[in-house]
């Protein structure tokens, strides 16, 4: 299973709540639920939710567990204060214009004490593609901002959640992406030498000495950047 958060590093145990905020087809969803986590996921593409509900609903019955994916936005999750031991936002900073708010909103609904992993796509990795070419920002539903860790942990920080680790993931995508950004986004699946590298990832995935290779480059050219943080105090956080 492709995760971007290491779930072991952010300390998912039995039992626990987690929100997956923008949990697409949620695939940290199940990798949540497999540790024997009581899951919610929550995104804004119906598509997605559609074609991820119904396996992760059944995933959890399964597992005598709880698995729920649900319509809606980080500016307002539909949750009281202090409802969940763990939440992720895996890939959804650098789409959203106000994300301080988004952050507000993470720290909000997770409880003290409780850890929040956020991640995003490495400033390097996305001056490359926008070197290559400006689809990558330009079509719909795209990037708006270019991030730097450090700009990140300072906003956690002033929703109340600290930066306690940061983790690298998918090296080998870096290069996937480079080649989808010089074919030209709305046509890259067109191109033969794209197709053939997402074959080459898919088999990737189900290789435990390629998944060796790509920990050991994620230190090198990694495509995404995981902040793992805690929340320290209540009265630091407030709604957005």
């Amino acid at each position: 299973m492709l995760l971007t958060v290491d779930l072991a590093r952010l300390d998912v145990r039995p039992g626990d709540l987690v929100l997956d905020a923008g949990c697409g087809e949620g695939r940290h969803c199940f990798g949540a639920l497999e540790r024997g986590a009581r899951v919610v996921g929550l995104d804004l593409d119906r598509d997605s939710l559609d074609r991820g509900s119904g396996p992760l609903r059944a995933r959890a019955r399964e597992l005598g567990s709880f698995g729920v994916m649900i319509h809606g936005n980080a500016f307002h999750l539909p949750f009281r204060e202090a409802t969940f031991d763990r939440v992720i936002c895996s890939e959804v900073m650098e789409h959203v214009h106000d994300w301080r708010a988004a952050a507000r909103e993470l720290a909000r609904v997770v409880k003290v004490d409780g850890r929040v992993a956020v991640t995003i796509p490495t400033a390097t990795s996305e001056h490359l593609y926008l070197r290559l070419g400006d689809d990558y920002f330009e079509s719909p539903g795209g990037h708006i901002r270019i991030f730097s860790p450090r700009v990140l942990a300072r906003g956690l920080a002033e929703a109340g959640l600290a930066t306690t680790a940061v983790g690298f993931a998918h090296a080998l995508h870096t290069p996937y992406w480079a080649l989808r950004s010089i074919a030209g986004l709305p046509k890259a699946d067109e191109s033969r030498l794209v197709r053939a590298y997402r074959e080459f990832l898919i088999r990737a995935t189900q290789s435990p000495i390629m998944d060796r290779l790509e920990k050991a480059l994620d230190f090198v050219c990694p495509k995404s950047v995981v902040l793992y943080a805690q929340k320290r105090e209540r009265a630091a956080c407030r709604p957005a």
